[in-house]
């Protein structure tokens, strides 16, 4: 637990997360306020997730709740509100968090990009601090700036050419046999085009256990 001796730092909420199979994506100060994102420190969280109570118990959301729990018991550590892009409506706005950031950037596709892990980024939850602390100097210069942009023309079934994501498209072809090994077992074609996504490393059962809840939805 984090005493009034001990500062908290970026680094020090970085480390505890790091146990957990967590890691801070980026943060930024507001209203002498510092907002903190979270996400699976991949491939080490797969091993962490599976060995969780959550995971193994059977029950409804495991990831959800198993991400409730370790970034719940932190937030209260550091006395902190945490919150979750699960919990809604209202949804908390992590898309706006995430380019505020300056580590994650809208994509051509208006998917996030994230200067670390490319198409691949996600998140599990937030803090938000009640005091403002200093936050690791950010890029703010949108990969997609340098990149050939495999990711516009990686989706089977042009998911992505209308206005709006075509979920309905993308479920009809996960229920094929093509789309279940392209998709259902690597990944999303787009997601994994994207040439910052190969630092990403995801464990093969965590893309499927993913894909499988993006299905049922």
């Amino acid at each position: 637990m984090v005493t009034v001796h001990q500062q908290i730092t970026y680094a020090s909420i970085n480390e505890k997360l790091k146990d957990n199979g967590l890691i801070l994506r980026g943060g930024f100060n507001q209203d002498d306020q510092t907002t903190l994102l979270i996400g699976p420190d991949e491939p080490a969280f797969w091993k962490y997730f599976r060995n969780s109570s959550e995971y193994q118990d059977g029950l409804p959301d495991p990831m959800d709740r198993f991400s409730k729990r370790v970034i719940g018991q932190l937030s209260s550590e550091i006395n902190s509100k945490a919150v979750y892009p699960s919990d809604g409506p209202p949804y908390a706005p992590f898309y706006s968090w995430a380019v505020l950031t300056g580590k994650a950037f809208v994509s051509p596709l208006k998917l996030l990009v994230h200067e670390d892990v490319g198409l691949m980024i996600s998140y599990r939850g937030a803090l938000i601090l009640y005091q403002s602390i200093e936050i690791p100097i950010n890029c703010e210069k949108s990969p997609c700036e340098t990149c050939r942009e495999p990711c516009k023309s990686a989706c089977p079934v042009d998911a992505f050419k209308v206005s709006s994501y075509d979920s309905s498209a993308c479920k009809s072809y996960l229920s094929i046999e093509t789309g279940q090994h392209m998709c259902s077992e690597n990944g999303c074609h787009v997601r994994t085009s994207c040439p910052l996504s190969a630092t990403n490393g995801r464990h093969p059962e965590q893309t499927k256990f993913h894909m499988k809840a993006f299905l049922k939805k």
